[in-house]
C-alpha cells in the first residue's frame, strides 16, 4: 500500500478548485459537505457553480489559473483536461508544501481521493490506489445497496448514546460491552422496518427504563446531549 489512509478535517479552511467543469463541479460539492471555505479558479464554469456563487456559497475567479491563486491555501484540486495546466498546478503546490489533487492523475498527486459511500455520519472509503477507478466505482455501488439509511440512524443512536453515558460520568471503559451488546443485536433490521418498538425494548433492556430511541435521535438532532 503506498498512500496512507486518513479521513482529513477541512472545515472551514481554504480549499481551491482549479476548473469549472462537471468534474469540478463535484469536487466542489464534496468540499462544501464538509465545511471547506473553496474558491473556483476557471474561465468557463458550469450554471451550478455560477448558482453556488451567487448564494455566496463560494468565491468563483472566471480566469485564467495563476500561481498566486494558491497564497494560503490548505488544499488544492485541478480538474482540468488540460495537461500542461494540471503539471503547473502540481509543480506550483509542491513548492510550497500544499495539499494537491490532479484528478485521474495520480502520477502529480500527493494525495489521492477514494470513492465515497455516506449514511449519515457513517463514511465507507474505496480506494485502488489510483489503478483502477472502474472497479473502485463498482465496489461502491455495490457497498450502496449493502449499507443503507438504517446505518445513519444506528450511528446517530449510538453517538447520542454515548454522549448521554459520558454525561453521567460513566468510565470510558466501562462502555464497551454496551456498545457491543447493541450493535450485535437486530437493531439494524429492526430499523430498517421500522419496528421502533423493539428498538426502545432493547434500549430498556441494555440501559434501564427512560431510554428511548426518538428521544436519543431528538438529543443527536440539536446536540443538547443529555
Amino acid at each position: 500500500m503506498r498512500y496512507y489512509p486518513i479521513q482529513l478535517d477541512v472545515q472551514g479552511r481554504r480549499c481551491l478548485v482549479v476548473g469549472g467543469g462537471g468534474v469540478g463541479t463535484r469536487k466542489v460539492d464534496t468540499l462544501l459537505s464538509c465545511g471547506a471555505q473553496v474558491t473556483v479558479v476557471s474561465p468557463e464554469v458550469t450554471d451550478g457553480l455560477r448558482r453556488l456563487s451567487a448564494e455566496g456559497l463560494i468565491r468563483l475567479w472566471e480566469r485564467a489559473y495563476a500561481a498566486s491563486d494558491l497564497e494560503g491555501v490548505f488544499l488544492v484540486i485541478g480538474a482540468t483536461d488540460d495537461e500542461d495546466l494540471n503539471f503547473r498546478i502540481s509543480r506550483d503546490a509542491a513548492a510550497l508544501n500544499i495539499l494537491c489533487n490532479i484528478a485521474d492523475r495520480p502520477e502529480k498527486c500527493n494525495f489521492i481521493l477514494p470513492a465515497i459511500v455516506q449514511r449519515g455520519d457513517l463514511v465507507l472509503t474505496v480506494s485502488t490506489s489510483g489503478k483502477s477507478p472502474a472497479l473502485a466505482k463498482k465496489l461502491r455501488r455495490e457497498l450502496e445497496h449493502q449499507f443503507g439509511d438504517e446505518y445513519a440512524v444506528l450511528l446517530r443512536l449510538m453517538g447520542a448514546t454515548r454522549k448521554r453515558l459520558l454525561a453521567e460520568a460513566h468510565a470510558p471503559e466501562a462502555h464497551k460491552p454496551i456498545f457491543e451488546k447493541i450493535v450485535h443485536s437486530d437493531i439494524l433490521r429492526w430499523i430498517r422496518d421500522g419496528r421502533m418498538q423493539e428498538v426502545n425494548r432493547l434500549l430498556a433492556e441494555i440501559l434501564g427504563d427512560g431510554w428511548r430511541a426518538e428521544n436519543l435521535l431528538s438529543e443527536e438532532d440539536d446536540g443538547s446531549g443529555h
